[in-house]
């Protein structure tokens, strides 16, 4: 069966026709934006699904990845202010959000990016002490961040993140840093050190100053009370009770030989230290002290005594113990 021309000019209309169809239809994958353009002049943009464009007269331009993207910032030496060359690479972070923009304002839109970051990282770096820029890595991403950003802007870019990875000085530019390092370290020991030293000096003063007040304190109320001992005593003998005056004459009996035994000066020294030698002794010096005062305390009157002139009592004390030690010798 043979077709007439008629019908094959239908059919080839029908394939045109499909033809055509499928020329204007247009498929955007989701996280890309197209643009159209028609007899080269830009027009509008096609969004992510279906969509359809005028075969023959439109074309599709600019392929767009509305995507966050990443940019590797490759190594570059930077100067720094005080003359020293590091090495320094990073990477920067950035997204289209108006695709004719990113598409017709700018040819070659990665390699703007990157050289421009590049650019950048010099002229910041290039600003600042090798120290700083060791440690103030933060105010160096913001500040490219800041600048780049600017830059990008009429791109129709939104630059999200500019980071620096590594900063790497020359080798012996470390070894100083290091002995620097460990200087700094001896010397903040040293001071410490310094100081607790002189934390130790000032608290062993204040202890010393403490333990002389204290000493002092004692010396005056054991002076207090001596005095007050002495008054007790003379009270007593102005009143007549023999037992004060024994006891004070023992007292200082007892002192003085205790001197005599621990003289510097004696190596041997012979004595009577029986304890009833010493009894006697005491008891002697009341009967003195009885003829003197009287039965009832007081001295009688008239009758002044051969024995014992007025002398206090502990010379009393003392010139028996000098006659005793000169009969034992």
């Amino acid at each position: 069966m043979f077709l007439s021309g008629f019908e094959i000019a239908i059919l080839v209309f029908a394939v045109l026709v499909l033809l055509v169809i499928f020329a204007g239809v247009k498929t955007v994958p989701q996280g890309n934006n197209y643009t159209v353009e028609r007899f080269g002049r830009y027009t509008r943009t096609l969004s992510p699904g279906l969509n359809l464009i005028v075969p023959f007269v439109e074309r599709i331009g600019a392929r767009m990845n509305m995507m966050e993207q990443v940019l590797d910032v490759p190594t570059q030496e930077v100067i720094t202010r005080d003359n020293a060359i590091v090495a320094v690479d990073g990477v920067a972070f950035y997204q289209v959000l108006n695709a004719p923009q990113a598409a017709y304002q700018v040819s070659g839109l990665q390699n703007a990016i990157l050289n421009l970051t590049m650019t950048n990282i010099r002229s910041v770096m290039g600003s600042m002490d090798l120290d700083e820029l060791l440690s103030n890595r933060d105010q160096i991403n913001d500040r490219l961040l800041h600048i780049v950003d600017n830059a990008t802007s009429p791109w129709g870019i939104k630059m999200t993140r500019v980071e620096i990875k590594d900063i790497n000085p020359p080798a012996n530019l470390v070894e100083s840093m290091a002995r620097q390092m460990m200087a700094e370290r001896n010397k903040r020991a040293q001071i410490l050190e310094a100081e607790g030293l002189k934390q130790a000096q000032v608290l062993e003063a204040e202890g010393r100053r403490e333990a002389a007040f204290r000493d002092a304190e004692a010396r005056e109320r054991a002076a207090e009370a001596e005095a007050r001992a002495t008054q007790v005593v003379s009270e007593a003998i102005a009143a007549g009770d023999m037992n004060a005056v024994n006891y004070f004459v023992a007292q200082k009996y007892t002192e003085a030989m205790a001197k005599i035994g621990s003289a510097p000066n004696s190596k041997v020294v012979l004595m009577p230290l029986e304890a009833s030698a010493l009894i006697g002794s005491l008891g002697g010096i009341g009967q003195i002290a009885k003829e003197v005062f009287g039965e009832d305390g007081k001295q009688q009157p008239g009758r002044r005594s051969s024995r014992l002139p007025s002398v206090p009592a502990h010379s009393v004390a003392t010139t028996n113990t000098t006659t005793d030690t000169q009969d034992e010798r």
